[in-house]
């Protein structure tokens, strides 16, 4: 027993601007993590993922995010951020440490290498985000482009699960 569909043919259903869309922003998105990565890497010896860690981080300031938030953020299980964040440890760019409010719960801030590393790996990602991603775009457009990519994301976390 399948649905009704409003296609004719797989063809129409493969050339449906809908879908071509979001194919795009998709291929677009995975480029760009590719180039955007490897870019950093090469650059700073940081990988995409403790990157974006430090970044998450230091948005928490001087109190420091809980590894919840962490996982939320990267859209990952609480395994996977405690892999992370052990990780950052071991790299000695970020510690961890008891909540004043609740001690059970962990917090994570930068270290003094953190806040270093971070400053540094950003100047080089957002030097290359404007060479890659913003110079790639049609003049005039840069203002609307980032307000439907701001749309898109809220739109995402809004329906997201709460990570475990």
């Amino acid at each position: 027993m399948s649905a009704p569909t409003p296609f004719d043919s797989a063809t129409d259903a493969a050339y449906d601007p809908r879908i071509l869309l979001f194919g795009r922003l998709l291929a677009a998105a995975n480029g760009f993590e590719y180039l955007l990565a490897k870019e950093l890497e090469d650059a700073t010896g940081l990988t995409h993922p403790i990157f974006e860690l430090l970044l998450i981080v230091a948005r928490g300031g001087e109190t420091g995010v809980s590894l919840k938030d962490i996982a939320q953020a990267k859209v990952v299980t609480s395994g996977g951020a405690t892999r992370l964040v052990h990780r950052g440890v071991e790299q000695g760019l970020v510690e961890r440490h008891a909540s004043a409010e609740d001690g059970r719960v962990q917090l994570v801030r930068l270290t003094p290498l953190g806040e270093r590393t971070v400053r540094e790996a950003s100047a080089v990602h957002a030097r290359n985000i404007q060479t890659f991603l913003i110079d790639a775009l049609p003049e005039g457009s840069v203002e609307a482009f980032a307000a439907g990519v701001r749309a898109l994301s809220k739109t995402a976390s809004a329906r997201l699960p709460v990570m475990p």
